[in-house]
């Protein structure tokens, strides 16, 4: 089994402006001659932190990660304003650009995956590789069996933590009750909420309990954005049209990828990268049993890594 590598430290740290009022937080490590991978985190709202980099050899790839706009060093601080799907692909092209980056090979997991497509399908010229994890698709179906009613049948108990701040007669709803509050005036509403939100992702994101991953969900902070920013895309479906990722799928069909997904993932069921991998001749889906969501679980971690080297391998040997 491949371990994560070390953790490293950033060679270079730039603040890019894009639109007002956001300021991205990007950081370049690794090799600085290496393969350029991307790095998309989750969320949308949950930033990158000291273990984003790990996936990558650093004697190989240069990595660039970066904080999507509102959450982690990013700033302003889980803001709203001008922040959708389209925006987030745009400040892709600005750091791609800034970086004198021709091409590169993309890495996201869960909402990253979302993100990836989307870029992908938008500048596919740009993008070498793919690899993905946990796919989410945001699909209205998708969101309904998370926030709504679905993955509430295997965690009662969790579930019942989640919709306790919001009202009896305003849970038809979920995602709009919590909208409601998240964007309220009041910030002591906003973080009760916020941490209801984010604590049940927390609470089902391994398939083994892990109270040392749970817990960083209900962090003030990371509470806040994750919750409001991903509030925030679900109420608009992430602007996206319904199935849009897999409707457009033959734009990016040529480009090689690695699909890789928990067996027992309740947050973004199966069922997601077994439907993308049907309409990609050039992926390889690899189906990790003994995992849930997360991209520490240790069968997901190492098929994640052995993907880095998978693609590098293709890619280098072409060139």
């Amino acid at each position: 089994m491949h371990a994560l590598f070390p953790e490293i430290k950033p060679y270079a740290v730039h603040k890019m402006n894009v639109a007002e009022p956001h300021i991205l937080h990007v950081e370049e490590s690794g090799s600085p001659t290496g393969l350029p991978v991307l790095f998309l985190h989750g969320g949308p709202g949950g930033g990158c932190d000291e273990n984003s980099a790990r996936f990558f050899d650093p004697t190989i790839y240069r990595i660039i990660t970066f904080d999507q706009r509102g959450c982690g060093k990013s700033t302003p601080y889980a803001s709203l304003e001008n922040n959708t799907t389209w925006d987030l692909v745009s400040d892709i092209e600005v750091i791609r650009q800034k970086l004198l980056i021709d091409q590169w090979v993309v890495f996201g997991g869960s909402w990253g995956s979302t993100l990836a497509l989307a870029y992908a399908q938008a500048h596919s010229n740009r993008v070498l590789g793919l690899i993905l994890r946990g796919i989410f698709l945001c699909r209205p179906s998708e969101i309904k069996w998370f926030y709504q009613e679905g993955a509430s049948r295997l965690f009662p108990d969790f579930w019942e933590d989640y919709i306790a701040p919001i009202p009896i007669n305003e849970r038809n709803d979920l995602v709009q009750a919590f909208y409601k509050r998240l964007t309220s005036t009041d910030e002591t509403i906003q973080l009760e909420v916020a941490k209801a939100w984010s604590g049940w992702e927390g609470r089902t994101i391994t398939l083994v309990p892990n109270s040392k991953v749970s817990d960083t969900f209900l962090e003030p902070k990371k509470a806040l954005a994750m919750a409001r920013i991903e509030c925030h895309y679900f109420m608009n479906n992430a602007h996206l049209e319904p199935n849009q990722l897999l409707n457009d799928m033959d734009k990016i069909a040529h480009i090689p990828g690695v699909i890789v997904h928990g067996r027992y993932d309740v947050i973004c069921p199966l069922d997601n990268a077994w439907q993308l991998h049907k309409l990609w001749p050039n992926s390889e889906l690899n189906i990790i049993g003994e995992s849930g969501h997360s991209a520490f679980e240790r069968g997901t971690a190492d098929a994640l890594i052995r993907a880095t080297y998978n693609i590098a391998h293709r890619l280098l040997t072409q060139f």
